[in-house]
């Protein structure tokens, strides 16, 4: 993906810090996405890559720094973070789709709710994202009748179905058995190489060689390395990535 330098970036953190009581969950995180770039987060289990991710569609609040999306300061006050989100496609690691609705009005509610469609448009938008997603034929059934991969390939179909300016995964496939993990990295490929601004949190390597721009590794709250995808497999700068990459890339 070609990303031009010159543009204001579509996510940046700036400085940011946050705590839980007394535990700082992250320290002082500065990064940037510009728009058509793929970067994933990875770290250890507990390193705060999650909250960081969160944070950027203002789900986590932070105490300290800023971070703007497309210009708008998500760490203001006065910022709408309902109209914010609409534009910032979430996916979660538990697909958090609404079990009493059709896989049909899960991606029909939103779009009706908060951005107005008619249901009329609203529902050709959601089918014809289903269909992209290869799930068509599932536009009737409810979530609990579906497989986890393709539960979290409908909340990607919803989240597409608002027209993000960009999208969050936050570990979308580590709630997945093994052979329903590809059909949804599948999805996310696609996503990518149609120029998709993406910030992925997750331990799937493969998926960051084949699709990111750059790689950041989070340890302890902080960004421990922030590097070109070839640079941070090839030659990671600290010990603690090394130690890293060499524990996940020998599964």
């Amino acid at each position: 993906m070609t990303v031009n330098e010159n543009e204001a970036p579509m996510i940046d953190i700036r400085n940011v810090s946050k705590w839980y009581g007394s535990f700082q969950v992250l320290k002082n995180c500065s990064t940037s996405v510009r728009k058509g770039e793929v970067v994933v987060v990875c770290g250890p289990s507990g390193s705060g890559k999650s909250t960081l991710i969160k944070t950027v569609n203002g789900l986590e609040p932070v105490q300290q720094g800023t971070i703007l999306v497309n210009g708008v300061e998500v760490t203001n006050p006065k910022t709408n973070l309902t109209r914010l989100r609409s534009h910032v496609g979430m996916v979660f690691q538990h697909f958090e789709l609404f079990p009493h609705l059709s896989i049909r009005e899960n991606l029909v509610l939103a779009q009706m709710k908060v951005l107005k469609r008619n249901r009329e448009e609203a529902t050709k938008k959601g089918l014809a994202l289903l269909d992209r997603v290869g799930l068509l034929k599932q536009a009737e059934k409810y979530p609990g009748q579906l497989s986890g991969g393709q539960q979290q390939r409908v909340a990607i179909a919803r989240a597409l179905a608002m027209d993000p300016i960009c999208m969050l995964f936050d570990e979308p496939t580590s709630a997945l058995d093994p052979e329903m993990i590809n059909e949804v990295l599948d999805v996310m490929v696609e996503l990518a190489q149609e120029g998709m601004t993406m910030m992925v949190v997750t331990h799937e390597m493969g998926f960051a060689r084949k699709v990111a721009d750059r790689v950041i590794f989070v340890e302890g709250g902080e960004i421990l390395e922030d590097s070109p995808k070839d640079e941070f497999f090839e030659h990671p700068k600290s010990e603690r990535t090394q130690h890293f990459l060499s524990k996940i890339l020998s599964h």
